[in-house]
């Protein structure tokens, strides 16, 4: 396994925690260190984080499940990692920070195999780009849009993902490990931030905040939303605005009148009409909405209505008055697919809500992963 890894590693140094620009340590408490050595019981690969478990053997002989923290399911696939990578019986030493709530629980920074191989939270281990080719256009004359497609993986400048900031995979070798690029901050809560060094209040990050502007009626469901359980909130569904980005790999299959577009995050499937040029009156609302489309020279527009009131993103809500338009574009070379998109929804936003991601043909094919948030809960604050 030894060579095996480090054939592998020195081909990628690292890869993605998340592909948005949302990166957290939770309630890890990373200005520590800890280390374990135990046998693999099992391992959790789901989104948004996996779970690595394994027995410890004490000097008295008890035997103490733990369980340390992976990447999504999801990243993890897109780095390269395999379930068989790490098996039940497995002997395993893993590196990383302690849970400030759950002495059983830790963030993985480093694995160490039985070999002596290691492998950082950041390894990548297969090339993150594809080396597939397609046509640029369909026979019909049409942009070829038929692939998978994914953003590209986002990195911390520590291949441990202890300290540093997200920065695109492409462009990681070009800082020291764990460098701050000019005009970014470190991440709150990596080692050495004044967040690292503070108790962490239960409630942070569990109020509501909109992305634009709430009427009273969009306020109110926003509360609702920020109220739920974090575990509960994790795994919900989000909108076609919001779940098309982040770190899933997506599918877009053209067909003869209609574009089936199918998203990683919760396998959602849409079917965009091609031959529809309005809406029908009778449209049963839904999480995906009806979607109909045209071509505008090479660019795919897409225009939706008929949702079941939501989550636009985040913690902002959407009403069943909810309306997109998205446009999509291939690049230059089409192995990238631009999506601009702006929604409106008078019923809850009192301003339009736009904005834009560039994908890239995925490096792994389209295979939704299951959600389950397995984070431990977050502690009460201590009692004077």
């Amino acid at each position: 396994m030894k060579k095996r890894f480090a054939a592998l590693l020195g081909a990628g140094l690292v890869a993605a925690a998340t592909a948005s620009a949302h990166h957290g340590f939770g309630n890890f408490a990373m200005n520590e260190d800890v280390e374990f050595t135990g046998v693999i019981t099992r391992l959790d690969l789901v989104n948004p984080h996996s779970w690595l478990h394994f027995n410890v053997t004490g000097e008295d002989g008890a035997v103490v499940e733990r369980r340390c923290e992976l990447r999504s399911a999801t990243t993890l696939r897109r780095s390269g990692w395999t379930p068989d990578m790490l098996p039940p019986g497995m002997r395993i030493t893993i590196q990383g920070s302690p849970d400030r709530g759950d002495p059983l629980a830790c963030y993985t920074s480093t694995l160490i195999f039985p070999d002596g191989a290691t492998l950082d939270r950041y390894g990548q281990l297969i090339p993150a780009t594809t080396t597939n080719t397609r046509p640029a256009r369909l026979a019909n004359g049409e942009p070829n849009i038929s692939d998978e497609w994914a953003v590209e993986q986002r990195v911390m400048t520590d291949p441990k993902g202890r300290d540093g900031t997200l920065v695109p995979l492409s462009e990681v070798g070009d800082f020291a490990p764990g460098a701050v690029p000019d005009g970014q901050r470190e991440i709150p809560g990596a080692r050495g931030t004044p967040e690292a060094e503070q108790a962490r209040n239960p409630l942070a990050g569990f109020r509501g905040r909109s992305v634009v502007g709430l009427t009273p009626e969009g306020q109110a469901a926003m509360e609702t939303l920020a109220a739920m359980p974090r575990a509960a909130r994790s795994c919900i569904e989000g909108s076609i605005v919001s779940d098309w980005g982040g770190e899933s790999v997506n599918r877009i299959t053209q067909r003869v009148d209609t574009i089936l577009l199918q998203y990683g995050r919760h396998g959602l499937e849409r079917t965009v009409h091609m031959n529809m040029t309005s809406h029908p009156d009778d449209v049963e609302p839904g999480w995906a909405g009806h979607s109909i489309g045209r071509w505008e020279d090479d660019v795919l527009v897409v225009d939706t209505v008929g949702f079941m009131p939501g989550r636009l993103t985040g913690t902002t809500p959407h009403s069943a008055g909810l309306h997109v338009v998205e446009r999509f574009s291939l690049g230059a070379d089409a192995m990238t697919l631009t999506r601009e998109y702006t929604a409106e929804d008078p019923a809850y936003l009192t301003e339009g809500y736009s904005g834009s991601e560039t994908l890239m043909a995925a490096n792994v094919r389209y295979d939704p992963e299951a959600c389950e948030d397995l984070t431990p809960p977050v502690p009460a604050p201590a009692q004077d």
